[in-house]
């Protein structure tokens, strides 16, 4: 069976964890000098590189040539090749132990946890358990684990992995490093997409890439996931085709709406808005995605400044199209706007006519010419 895009292409090593070069930094560092810590907790968006990271932190661990070449330990990266980074790799080692604590939730858990933990690692490099959604685990779960990560055997690590830290009690995230994962800009993971694309010999526009890029939302699993998809089409991929499949727009046609509502051509934006609800597209997600499009051009004509600020959301061709566009607006109108759009997309997420909020918005702030 053919392997996931997802899983063929996660990074191997530090360096190829893209977007969380602080993160990688700092543990690089740590290997280098050999000041890896017992107890980290690897928190932000789904998708970020998070699980990714603790498993390489593992091989960091356990790599046999890194402790047998002192000067290949000072790279600060896993060597990838001996049995122990081979074993991580393909999820069969014995010292490297994955809990989901979406399911492994309670006191029982933790406590053969804190048995098996004692025992000494199979391989003689470290144990260590990664337990993902820990934010899952009970109050009893989180107290049974306290003394074990406060001081863990020597050989013994422990890495939590949670898109909610917030609900980690303070007792547990004051006995671990702490590492924000971020959500990766869409410029990258666009970047990463080509690569993959090239990799795997698919034909496909770089509009759809962008808009797969878009409905990532920050996160490159699921950008390769979408790819993955979309690849089935057996042909080049289109932006229409993205289109289809997500119920998203590309950000060409929420930038050529904006200029249609900035100019306040009422007919051609109902006729728009028709022509994306007989292709199937969402119109909610059309209102989120034209509400986070305006607010970009209003912030750009208020400021000119910004544009590097959104060069990792946009392209260059992208924010000269927005620009062009704040040259031309009327802030007063925008603010108008955007907060009709906001009203109606709040409107649209409970109405059985998701559409007809966002046409009310439109003609209460469009006049015709």
């Amino acid at each position: 069976m053919p392997q996931a895009l997802y899983r063929k292409y996660r990074p191997k090593k530090l360096d190829e964890v893209l977007g969380q070069e602080t993160n990688t930094e700092i543990l690089k560092n740590a290997a280098k000098t050999g000041r890896l810590g017992q107890a980290y907790i690897f928190y932000g968006s789904r998708g970020s590189g998070k699980t990714t990271t603790a498993r390489i932190l593992a091989k960091l661990l356990n790599c046999e040539k890194r402790r047998e070449d002192p000067a290949f330990a000072k790279l600060g990266e896993p060597c990838n090749k001996c049995r122990s980074c081979q074993e991580i790799d393909s999820q069969n080692s014995f010292d490297v132990i994955e809990i989901d604590a979406a399911s492994n939730r309670g006191i029982d858990e933790i406590r053969n946890l804190k048995e098996s933990i004692q025992t000494s690692p199979a391989g003689g490099g470290s144990k260590v358990y990664i337990i993902d959604e820990a934010h899952m685990l009970t109050g009893a779960a989180f107290n049974a684990l306290l003394k074990t990560l406060e001081e863990p055997p020597k050989h013994a690590v422990i890495v939590l992995a949670t898109t909610e830290f917030e609900k980690l009690p303070p007792t547990i995230t004051s006995r671990a490093q702490r590492f924000v994962f971020k959500k990766l800009p869409k410029t990258v993971i666009m970047e990463k997409l080509t690569a993959v694309a090239k990799a795997e010999q698919i034909q496909i526009d770089e509009a759809a890439v962008e808009l797969i890029a878009a409905a990532a939302e920050g996160s490159f699993r699921d950008a390769e996931s979408l790819l993955d998809q979309v690849a089935s089409f057996g042909k080049k991929i289109t932006l229409a085709d993205v289109e289809r499949i997500t119920g998203r727009t590309g950000l060409k046609k929420v930038s050529d709406f904006a200029a249609i509502a900035l100019a306040k051509d009422l007919p051609g934006a109902i006729e728009a808005l028709t022509a994306m609800n007989d292709e199937g597209g969402s119109p909610v997600q059309f209102a989120k995605d034209l509400i986070h499009y305006l607010r970009k051009v209003l912030s750009l004509k208020l400021n000119p400044t910004l544009e590097k600020a959104f060069e990792k959301e946009l392209t260059k061709d992208e924010i000269a199209t927005a620009q062009k566009l704040a040259a031309s607006a009327e802030p007063a109108f925008l603010v108008q706007l955007i907060k009709s759009l906001i009203r109606a997309y709040s409107e649209m997420r409970y109405s059985p006519f998701a559409a007809v909020p966002l046409e009310i918005a439109l003609t209460e702030n469009l006049k015709e010419k």
